[in-house]
């Protein structure tokens, strides 16, 4: 999480000369509640608690980091129930916490704690603790329990009201979301859990976030320089020039690909949803992690999307094809707004991916399979990684420690019509810079097949599986691959010992 001292933010406070509104006891202040049959459906809709004192709007100028101040984006807003970071509460002329006094015993709890007990919570339950104080109304109205309600609730897809609780009231109840669109600012909150997420979908990318461009880029490389030079080592490699015969490249506007799939469903998080309803969500939405959509299913969904487009020629030997309709998922449409995008992880199965920007642009970090990225711990098997920053987050509290590191990542940004080699084992992180459409795929080819015999032995039944289909459609291609890795191993290893008599120090091995 952020520190207080990260999330020191500057204020300025304009109080309205003009047309002042205050909000006080007066009910004619209040929107009037209709007429509601449904208990739970009164719940939701049940009226904040009543402040008074001027409206007072905060206009956010910067938030210090240890690197210099962040900028905010130009159409950001205050944040919408006037939440403020800790460390302004040192510099306020009160030395009041509303976020303590309204939650009573309860002030004793973490703010994260607090939010995993209301998450147990239904939306209408939330409605009614949201009248009990100044400090509930602004934990009840936090926006991802509202998020999570609605992916909970809304599998066959919703449409995005403005907010995730405008959106659950609409689309859970069925009732209009103008009933719920009021928003109060309290006054002399601070809180640094519930301030990060609004700071992080609201700042900039900074522009040292985005000069460093190391990766190694080609243009009119043939395949076999591909292969010895980037694929058998195992290297990133950034590719120009291989999408110009694609359709897509022409084709796939906004328009274009929300006639072509009509009512047909992508995959976006736990839920399903029209291109048509998931844009609708993309234009409106301002948050920390914005839903993706990242379907392995597109080509059978809309097979026109699959003629638009052709697997680019380094990348089309994929021995996981010999598995047939039984091989795991391996190529995904990719769609998301600006601060959308994936973080840390490694490709399953051993596999390979490329990744072709059609519109666009995403930001790349990778870092070598014996290189964990800062802030990421993985299981001790890989199984499972745990990465709790988001993306945002990670650049403003890691991104400057891998400047001095002996093995720094590689970093590019690939625009549209590029396409960038992402090889097997390699960690990488990638970040939506604007409205992005891609393609990606996960493949495996001989150079680096040796690594998936013994990759998959982790999920038996596909292992088994891709060692008797390749046995059985390539005869005599699982001895090759076998041999070849052994040789690999042997070089590696008299180079090793090599080195260790150059400098005469001593060598050294685990056995088990």
């Amino acid at each position: 999480m952020l520190s207080s001292r990260n999330l020191l933010l500057k204020t300025s406070i304009k109080k309205r000369k003009q047309s002042r509104k205050t909000i006080s006891k007066n009910a004619n202040l209040i929107p009037k509640k209709p007429k509601i049959e449904s208990r739970n459906q009164k719940a939701v809709l049940a009226t904040p608690p009543q402040f008074s004192g001027e409206d007072e709007e905060y206009e956010q100028i910067g938030a210090e980091g240890e690197d210099g101040n962040f900028s905010l984006k130009g159409s950001a807003r205050s944040h919408s129930h006037g939440v403020q970071p800790l460390g302004n509460l040192y510099f306020s002329a009160s030395s009041i916490n509303s976020r303590n006094t309204g939650l009573g015993n309860l002030q004793t709890l973490t703010d994260e704690l607090v939010l995993e007990i209301l998450g147990l919570l239904s939306g209408p339950h939330l409605g009614f603790l949201s009248t009990v104080s100044k400090s509930f109304y602004v934990f009840c109205n936090h926006e991802p329990l509202w998020r999570n309600l609605v992916l909970e609730s809304c599998e066959n897809g919703f449409l995005y009201t403005g907010s995730w609780k405008n959106t659950f009231v609409s689309c859970v109840h069925k009732i209009s979301s103008k009933i719920v669109s009021c928003s109060i600012k309290v006054r002399d909150f601070y809180s640094d859990y519930l301030f990060q997420s609004w700071l992080c979908a609201n700042l900039e990318m900074k522009p040292e976030w985005l000069e460093r461009d190391n990766i190694v880029r080609k243009k009119g490389v043939s395949v076999e320089e591909f292969v010895l030079n980037f694929e058998e080592p195992n290297k990133p490699v950034l590719v120009e020039g291989c999408l110009d015969n694609w359709a897509a490249m022409k084709k796939w506007d906004r328009e274009y690909l929300v006639d072509i799939c009509g009512d047909a469903k992508f995959s976006v998080g736990p839920v399903q949803m029209k291109l048509e309803d998931y844009f609708r969500y993309s234009d409106q939405v301002r948050e920390e992690r914005p839903l993706y959509l990242f379907d392995p299913k597109f080509v059978e969904k809309v097979p026109k999307l699959g003629l638009d487009y052709e697997v680019p020629e380094y990348f089309k030997e994929d021995l996981f094809s010999v598995l047939g309709n039984e091989r795991p998922d391996y190529r995904w449409i990719i769609i998301g707004p600006a601060g959308s995008g994936s973080s840390f992880h490694i490709d399953p199965n051993s596999t390979s991916a490329w990744n072709a920007v059609i519109r666009g642009s995403k930001k790349w970090i990778l870092f070598p399979p014996d290189v964990v990225p800062p802030g990421v711990h993985p299981s001790p098997d890989g199984a499972e990684v745990a990465c709790p920053v988001s993306i945002i987050e990670w650049f403003m509290n890691f991104y400057n420690a891998t400047k001095n590191w002996e093995k720094r990542p590689v970093e590019c940004v690939c625009k549209a019509g590029e396409v960038i080699f992402v090889p097997n084992g390699w960690w990488h992180l990638v970040i939506n810079l604007e409205d992005s459409v891609a393609i990606t795929q996960n493949f495996v080819s001989r150079p680096n097949a040796s690594t998936l015999v013994s990759g998959t032995r982790d999920r038996v039944n596909l292992h088994d599986k891709f060692k008797k289909a390749i046995m059985s459609s390539l005869p005599g291609t699982l001895d090759e691959l076998i041999l070849k890795a052994e040789e690999k191993k042997r070089a590696e290893e008299t180079f090793f010992l090599g080195v260790c008599n150059r400098f005469k120090v001593g060598a050294f091995k685990f056995s088990f």
